[in-house]
Formats: structure tokens, sequence, C-alpha cells
């Protein structure tokens, strides 16, 4: 039996009529790489956010480690270890990127309200902090302020402040949307890197990055799931490829969406 962390059992979202995601019924498998793909407006993020609790489902459920938790709200999601990264880089630009990390560690002293309080008491989580960031390859950069950075360091500093809060599941949410050939192969290497010991769920249209790090790759087209395999077993699939590029002849290698 595989080791299962997330489930999904007939997830379904309509929207005044529309049918956003239809009775999608997932297993992400413990320590693997695990990429939701397919066309634009094929439900990836509106299922995402069915994950996270940021939308409600119509139907179906929602099971992590086993336990239901379609009724459990974001930040319960979040305290049992689901972590999402979003689309757009979400970082605080007028803090250094190391107060950044430190931001994200806090939660494990309780002192995350506790604005009024000396930051001398939060340097005693700056060698995790550094620690996190050496692991995202940004340790050289740590006194400067986020805003600085280039769009592919940013989602570096994304991804080290989302580990920050040791997420048992980690969501990605387009972690390469917008990025130049170089940034892009950085950070499909830092995913890679990062997920050793960890789950990683994630939204991606580089085809690229997906056949070069995803254990198991689902494809949705129009909210419901089209087929799943590995990378070579959906990319040869007739349906994918008609989905993709309007053809069932010719390789998905190349389709970037």
């Amino acid at each position: 039996m595989a080791d299962v962390i997330l489930e999904t059992r007939q997830l379904t979202k309509e929207f005044k009529g529309f049918t956003a995601v239809s009775e999608v019924s997932l297993q992400v498998e413990r320590g693997h790489i695990h990429a939701l793909i397919g066309p634009n407006g094929a439900g990836k993020t509106t299922c995402f956010n069915l994950l996270t609790k940021f939308l409600v489902p119509t139907a179906g459920h929602i099971l992590f480690n086993g336990r239901d938790i379609t009724a459990a709200r974001p930040a319960q999601v979040a305290r049992m270890g689901i972590i999402r990264s979003f689309q757009i880089s979400a970082v605080f630009p007028h803090l250094t990127v190391l107060e950044n990390v430190r931001i994200g560690l806090q939660r494990q002293l309780g002192t995350s309200f506790h604005f009024w309080r000396s930051s001398s008491s939060l340097r005693l989580l700056d060698e995790r902090a550094l620690a996190l960031l050496a692991e995202v390859g940004l340790e050289g950069l740590a006194g400067t302020l986020s805003a600085d950075l280039p769009y592919g360091r940013k989602r570096a500093l994304e991804i080290a402040t989302t580990l920050a809060m040791e997420p048992e599941l980690m969501l990605l949410d387009e972690p390469t949307q917008g990025m130049g050939h170089e940034d892009v192969h950085r950070v499909t290497e830092l995913i890679k890197k990062v997920s050793a010991g960890r789950t990683i769920l994630m939204v991606e249209h580089n085809m690229n990055v997906v056949a070069g790090i995803c254990d198991r790759i689902s494809v949705l087209q129009r909210g419901a799931v089209l087929a799943e395999g590995s990378y070579a077993e959906v990319s040869r699939n007739p349906q994918v490829m008609e989905a993709y590029m309007g053809t069932s002849d010719g390789a998905l290698a190349g389709a970037q969406h």
C-alpha cells in the first residue's frame, strides 16, 4: 500500500452553475513531487484553493494523513503542516532576506504577534534562518533588502520562508511563472533539492520542469482528471496531447502554456 499524505475524494466546486472542479480524486504519496497540470481553465488553481481552504467545496472530501480536513479553516490546515507558496512572490519587500525568513520561524517561538518585543529576542532564530538561506543558495544575500532581489531569487526566498514554517506538505503554485530560462533552471534545481524528506504538490505550466522533477502527474481538463501517471505515461496519452496541442500527434515535451 502506498503511503498517502493527501487524498481527495470526488472533490467538486461549482460557481453559480459552472463546475470548476468536477469529482477530482487525487492521491499524493508521501515523499513525492506531484504535479497538477492542464491547459488554462482546467481548474488547477481552484483545486489548490480547495486544498488550502481558501474555497469551500460544493461536494467531496479532503483527507490529510488520513484525517478528514474538509471542514477545517485555512489557519488550522497551515498548523497541520500544509503550507502554500503563492504564484506571485509573497515576500516583505521592505525587510531584509534574513528578516523575511525569521518571520516564518517566529511561529515556533509563539511570538508571531508580539510586535512590541525587542528584535533582539528574535536573534536566536538567526542561526536557523541562515541555515534555511544556505539551503536555497541565498546565504550571501542575508542582509539584502528583498525588494532589491532579482525575480528568480525572490522565488527562492519565498521557498525558504515556506520551509521556515516546517511544512509536511508544500503546495507550490506556478513556481517558475514569468521566469527566464536561467531562473527556471535554478528554481527547478532548488525544488528538487528541498524536496528531500518532504512532499510537494505543484501547479506548473512548464512541461520541461514537470518532466525533470516530478514523480507523478495528474492532468486536469475542464475541472476533471483526464489522465494520471509518470511523465512518460501521460506525455504519450493521446487525450493529453489533444488537450494541450489540439492534436493527438507529436510529443508533449515542448508544450508550455
